[in-house]
């Protein structure tokens, strides 16, 4: 069974809410789970503050057995510093224009 760390997405139309649970990869998404590891709330409040909570330890743990983050986790958990930033999917050399780009080589 394959462990995969994920968002549950859970709240109304244009109004969602997260929780981040520890699920078998072939569960679908807003089905079984093994345990609720934190959640994220996406819609910032009054004072401008996206709200996320994380079990550190339980997240640490499903880490160390071999569970796999999903891309949004993976990101999250690295803005909090439990796991590595996940590297940058983007090249800053396509950035240039082409034109710029072939007088740098």
């Amino acid at each position: 069974m394959v462990v995969r760390l994920r968002l549950q997405r859970f709240g109304r139309t244009h109004s969602p809410f997260y929780r981040m649970v520890a699920a078998d990869s072939r569960a679908p998404r807003d089905g079984k789970f093994l345990e609720i590891i934190g959640t994220y709330n996406p819609i910032a409040n009054n004072a401008g503050i996206k709200e996320i909570r994380l079990k550190a330890d339980r997240i640490r743990y499903w880490i160390s057995v071999g569970a796999q983050p999903s891309d949004r986790v993976a990101w999250i958990l690295g803005k909090f510093g439990i796991l590595p930033p996940p590297p940058q999917r983007f090249s800053v050399q396509r950035m240039i224009p082409k034109k710029n780009r072939e007088a740098d080589e």
